[in-house]
C-alpha cells in the first residue's frame, strides 16, 4: 500500500516490526476480503464478530473469503476495518539523522502501554506523498504531522477526517500544535557571536525548507538589527540538513576570507562546515567561529566542542503523542505547546574550552 515512501509499522513493548517496501512483502487486506465476498469492509468486520447481527449466508461468504486469502484480523487489520484505538501515525519529511530519530523515539515511548500500533511514514518530498497520507489517515485513529511533510491543502482534508497534532510546523486554526522556541534562542546565539567581536557572519540553512530554520533565520536577522550590524548576505540554502550539505555550503561561504563566523541551522551542518574550514586552512574558533543547533550527541565530541542550542527532541515526540491521545479520547479544545530551548556554550564560538 505504501510503495512510494518509507512506512514503518511498529508495536510497543518489543513486538514485531514490519516494513512495507515492495510487492513481495504485501499481505492480503480487508479490502480484498470484502471484494471477494461481495460486501463492504464494515460487513467484514461485523461478520467476524459472533455478537454482531449478520445474515448467515453473508457470514459464510466472508469467512470463506478470509480462509481463501489466508487473512485474519490482526490488531492492525482490525484498525484498517474501522475499529478505534488500535493505531496512530507520525508523518515525517525524512528519517535520516539523529534529530528525526529522537523525535520518533519520544513519540513511540509515549505510545508504549496504550496498546496501539505505531506507523511512521517518511514522505521525502515525493509526489505520491499526498495520496499516501490520505490513505493512511483513513486507516488510523490519529496522526502527528511534522514540518512541511504534508502540503497545507491535503492537511486541511486530513484534519477534517481524523485527530491531528502538528509538530514543528506553523499553527492552523483549531489544530493542536507542538514546537520548540527558535527565534529568541537564535537571537541570543547570534548576539553571543557579535559580542565576541565577530562582524561578518553567515547563516547556513534553508529558511524555505522548514519552519524551524525560518524562525532561526528570523532571530539571526533580529540580532543584527538590534546591534546595528548589517547582514553580510542572505542564507546559504542547503539541499538537506546533513553534514555533506554543510561541507559544500562551508566551501561556498569560505570563499570570502573576511567571513569570521558561521551560524548553522543544525549540528549536522556545523560538522560539515568544520570539514570545509580545515580543508581551506581556516581554524575554529581562531579564524572562524561556528555554531550549531539541536545538541545531538556528537556536538560535544567535535574538536573544538560545538556551541549550539539544545532542544528537547524526545520530549517533542512524546508531547505530540500525549496530546494526540487526548484528542482521540475526546478532547476538543486545541492546544499550542512550545517547549523551551537552551543555549549550550562550548569552545567553537571562541569561549574557553
Amino acid at each position: 500500500m505504501f510503495d512510494d515512501a518509507e512506512c514503518w509499522v511498529t508495536k510497543p513493548e518489543n513486538e514485531a516490526v514490519g516494513r512495507a517496501d515492495g510487492p513481495h512483502r504485501r499481505r492480503p487486506t480487508v479490502y480484498q476480503v470484502a471484494e471477494r465476498a461481495g460486501v463492504s469492509i464494515a460487513t467484514v468486520s461485523r461478520a467476524l464478530r459472533a455478537d454482531e447481527p449478520v445474515a448467515p449466508e453473508t457470514r459464510r461468504r466472508v469467512l470463506a473469503a478470509a480462509r481463501a486469502l489466508n487473512w485474519w484480523p490482526s490488531r492492525a487489520a482490525q484498525t484498517l476495518a474501522g475499529e478505534a484505538h488500535d493505531a496512530v501515525a507520525i508523518i515525517m519529511p525524512d528519517l535520516a539523522g539523529p534529530y528525526y530519530a529522537q523525535v520518533v523515539a519520544g513519540f513511540e515511548s509515549e505510545v508504549v502501554g496504550r496498546d496501539s500500533v505505531v506507523m511512521v511514514l517518511a514522505t521525502h518530498g515525493r509526489a505520491a506523498s499526498e495520496r499516501l497520507v490520505r490513505e493512511l489517515a483513513s486507516r488510523i485513529d490519529g496522526l502527528v504531522v511534522m514540518g512541511e511533510s504534508v502540503p497545507e491543502p491535503t492537511l486541511h482534508e486530513v484534519v477534517a477526517q481524523v485527530p491531528v497534532v502538528l509538530l514543528a510546523r506553523p499553527a492552523l486554526p483549531a489544530v493542536t500544535t507542538v514546537s520548540c522556541e527558535n527565534v529568541q534562542a537564535a537571537e541570543a546565539l547570534t548576539r553571543h557571536l557579535l559580542d565576541h567581536g565577530r562582524r561578518r557572519l553567515r547563516f547556513v540553512g534553508d529558511p524555505e525548507g522548514t519552519p524551524d530554520v525560518q524562525e532561526r533565520w528570523t532571530g539571526f536577522g533580529r540580532a543584527h538589527a538590534a546591534a546595528g550590524v548589517p547582514l553580510t548576505a542572505g542564507p546559504v540554502a542547503c539541499e538537506r540538513l546533513e553534514a555533506e550539505s554543510g561541507y559544500r555550503a562551508g566551501l561556498d561561504v569560505l570563499r570570502d576570507p573576511e567571513v569570521d563566523a558561521v551560524f548553522c541551522a543544525n549540528d549536522e551542518l556545523a560538522s560539515g562546515v568544520y570539514r570545509a574550514a580545515a580543508e581551506v586552512g581556516r581554524t575554529v574558533p581562531g579564524d572562524l567561529a561556528v555554531t550549531g543547533w539541536d545538541d545531538v550527541t556528537h556536538a560535544a565530541h567535535l574538536s573544538p566542542r560545538l556551541t549550539t542550542v539544545r532542544q528537547p527532541m524526545r520530549e517533542l515526540g512524546a508531547a505530540a503523542a500525549r496530546l494526540l491521545f487526548e484528542q482521540i479520547g475526546g478532547a476538543r479544545t486545541p492546544a499550542t505547546v512550545q517547549l523551551d530551548t537552551e543555549m549550550v556554550i562550548r569552545a567553537s564560538c571562541g569561549c574557553p574550552a
